[in-house]
């Protein structure tokens, strides 16, 4: 498989495309190591995790530039994400013992998507080696290698402790079903785990699925900073970002100052080839997502939804890669194509509605993972309405601090696990409130960007 620039579309490496054989040699390497490194004190342990870390660090610059060649991200976001996952390392190296409800499950699968490959491997990984599991790791076909040398720095675990198979769908498919792996671990689209439930349904699985959270604006926020907030929460990595909001609804007395504030500082963005450090967003991670893109804001706007900006592929300093103008769409109907799908691109989309309430039911109703970003001078009102809601993750007035984060989860169809937190039942998982919103130095514009977010 060739492996090209999403920006360039310049190659810059092959990785085999695996299958049963190759699979089943990595399975049967990981349970070798696995009775090995099963035996090894929880304190030892702790002391190698810490060692990967500070080799992930050690690297960082490598890793980020690899990173944001193969994924289209912009540099700083590369770097922000291998100071993550070197912290989530150094987190679970930090623990010299294992809480009885982490006991490792065996050889574990761990299957990542293309927006952070690397991030979401780690928050898989070092929770499984900490509890003394072993693991094989099956890359997103798209962009792979960032994974495969974080394997290479694993390299004082015993041979086999981590895994790597690389390919696509028929990879995954043998991984998941081999009879000697014991537990999945996924990040991705509700449809692929569904199939994954269906394949293996006596492993143990921890999935967190793809769906259509909300961004909520009350009429008393602030939108000096809820605007540039939403913003940048929509559209970094380019808007492919699983765990973000992907739908504002917005009160109705301030919806068209909100929309228009949004274009001023949409408008300006700098779209470019990622690796320069003042880019924004660069390019989708294939021509599949921008032609899936294009697609969707073009149903969006047959349904009566209102193009304010962008709506189309191009081509910023003449690169040929897989570039989507930055859009925004007012005026979104209840129900709309923007409401039912991930639009998995630099795409804001505008529901004005009569006040939270309606917010609320309108996002649970259109969304099989509710969760939500809400901005507001009144965060106790709020939390008093979200008392009876179902869901994964709020954040009022956006609290992140740029810190390894803490838990987040979907519900229902958005999932049956907790990222980087303990297995739990389907409850609100997380929430975090801040009694107002301020802007943070790492939003854009990144040209202005003074500290990393991690």
């Amino acid at each position: 498989m060739i492996i090209r620039n999403p920006a360039t579309l310049e190659p810059l490496g092959t990785v085999p495309e695996c299958g049963a054989d190759e699979v089943a040699r990595a399975v049967a390497a990981a349970h070798s190591a696995q009775a090995e490194w099963v035996r090894v004190s929880a304190a030892s342990r702790a002391g190698l995790l810490r060692g990967i870390g500070g080799r992930i660090r050690a690297r960082a610059s490598e890793l980020a530039a690899l990173l944001t060649r193969e994924t289209g991200k912009p540099l700083c976001e590369s770097v922000d994400c291998i100071g993550a996952a070197a912290a989530l390392f150094e987190a679970c190296g930090a623990r010299e013992s294992v809480p009885p409800l982490e006991a490792p499950a065996g050889v574990v699968a761990v299957l990542v998507p293309f927006n952070f490959p690397l991030l979401l491997m780690a928050s898989a990984v070092a929770p499984a080696l900490a509890a003394g599991g072993t693991v094989v790791c099956k890359p997103p076909h798209q962009n792979p290698l960032t994974v495969a040398l974080f394997a290479e720095l694993c390299g004082a675990l015993p041979p086999g402790a981590v895994n790597v198979v690389t390919g696509g769908a028929d990879a995954g498919r043998a991984l998941i079903e081999h009879p000697g792996i014991g537990g999945v671990m996924f990040t991705g689209s509700a449809a692929a785990g569904r199939e994954i439930a269906a394949a293996a349904p006596r492993k143990r699985l921890d999935l967190e699925l793809g769906c259509v959270g909300a961004f909520i604006v009350r009429e008393d926020a602030d939108l000096d900073a809820a605007v540039p907030g939403i913003a940048w929460a929509r559209l970094q990595s380019g808007g492919q970002v699983c765990t973000s909001g992907k739908h504002i609804y917005v009160d109705r007395s301030i919806a068209a100052e909100f929309v228009e504030r949004m274009h001023q500082c949409v408008g300006f963005l700098d779209v470019d080839d990622p690796m320069k450090p003042p880019t924004d967003l660069g390019p989708l991670i294939s021509l599949e997502a921008a032609l899936r893109v294009e697609d969707q804001v073009g149903r969006a706007l047959r349904e009566g939804a209102k193009l304010i900006l962008g709506g189309r592929r191009f081509r910023p300093s003449g690169l040929p890669g897989h570039f989507f103008q930055p859009t925004i769409l007012a005026d979104v109907r209840p129900g709309g194509v923007p409401t039912r799908e991930e639009i998995l691109g630099p795409v804001i989309t505008v529901t004005p509605v009569a006040g939270a309430a309606e917010a609320i039911r309108l996002a649970e109703e259109s969304s099989p993972g509710f969760g939500a970003s809400i901005f507001t001078n009144d965060p106790g009102a709020v939390i008093r309405m979200l008392e009876s809601a179902e869901a994964g993750t709020f954040r009022i007035n956006d609290p992140a601090d740029g810190e390894v984060p803490g838990p987040f989860g979907g519900m229902r169809h958005g999932g049956i696990r907790r990222v980087l937190g303990a297995r739990t039942s389907l409850a609100v998982a997380h929430v975090e409130a801040a009694p107002v919103m301020r802007p943070k130095a790492w939003w854009f514009p990144y040209r202005d960007r003074t500290v990393p977010r991690s």
